[in-house]
């Protein structure tokens, strides 16, 4: 039996190699284009607040030339939250973020951010937009995210992915719990952080798990490959998930 999971692809770091130079190539929005193409059934980009990759006129672009869903990451930055408001993005996953960091370190706190999630959720849900939370699988988590009105979460399988052998099994069940808690809240769950072409497929087997979103590995694949095979092999890899 074969998954129906979907796979959104992550263009973060086709622009970091842009930004690297601050040239004009390589786009991440044609690079975007190639991914729909090999299979991707979304597209996600991270709008930081430091423009470290991904630029406003990039989440413009993609929305404007996409043929898929735009899932735009963001923090709870007023600025950002302004911007995501105005983007027309079809989808919308609060994120944490801090300028020290390489890439995210750890979910959203849920339950500390109660207060800016009740103005902020809404005010996306208002626009048209599907709002998740990118949590830890964490039972307070779950619960606090489901309090917050958004209809999906994320669940944060970095732990998951560093892990090894019995450790890795650990993390596994974590996430199974969380699912299983956000779908009896009535939450719908997605999946990201860490996976590649060796982990994918177990998480790809949650049950109740909706899509995931990867984006480095398939970035870094494509350098050898191209984003034609890279996004297809990935794709494959979900699809023939349990089969």
């Amino acid at each position: 039996m074969s998954t129906s999971v979907k796979l959104h692809v992550n263009v973060d770091h086709v622009a970091t190699v842009r930004q690297a130079r601050r040239e004009a190539f390589p786009d991440p929005v044609a690079w975007a284009l190639r991914a729909e193409a090999a299979g991707a059934e979304g597209i996600t980009c991270h709008l930081r607040m430091d423009r470290r990759h991904i630029q406003d006129e990039d989440v413009r672009q993609l929305r404007a030339r996409i043929g898929t869903r735009l899932n735009l990451e963001l923090s709870l930055n007023p600025e950002i939250v302004a911007i995501a408001v105005e983007s027309g993005a079809q989808a919308f996953c609060l994120v944490p973020e801090s300028r020290a960091e390489v890439t995210t370190e750890g979910g959203l706190d849920a339950r500390k951010e109660s207060q800016r999630l009740a103005e902020v959720v809404p005010a996306l849900i208002e626009r048209g937009g599907e709002v998740s939370l990118f949590i830890d699988p964490e039972e307070d988590q779950v619960r606090a995210s489901a309090d917050s009105g958004a209809q999906f979460i994320e669940l944060h399988t970095g732990r998951y992915a560093l892990a090894q052998g019995i450790d890795r099994e650990a993390e596994l069940a974590r996430l199974v719990r969380a699912t299983e808690l956000a779908t009896s809240l009535g939450l719908q769950v997605n999946a990201g952080h860490g996976l590649d072409y060796s982990n994918v497929q177990p998480i790809a087997l949650l049950p109740g798990v909706v899509e995931l979103n990867i984006g480095y590995a398939i970035v870094a694949e494509s350098l050898f490959c191209g984003v034609d095979e890279a996004v297809a092999r990935m794709a494959r890899l979900i699809q023939q998930a349990g089969s």
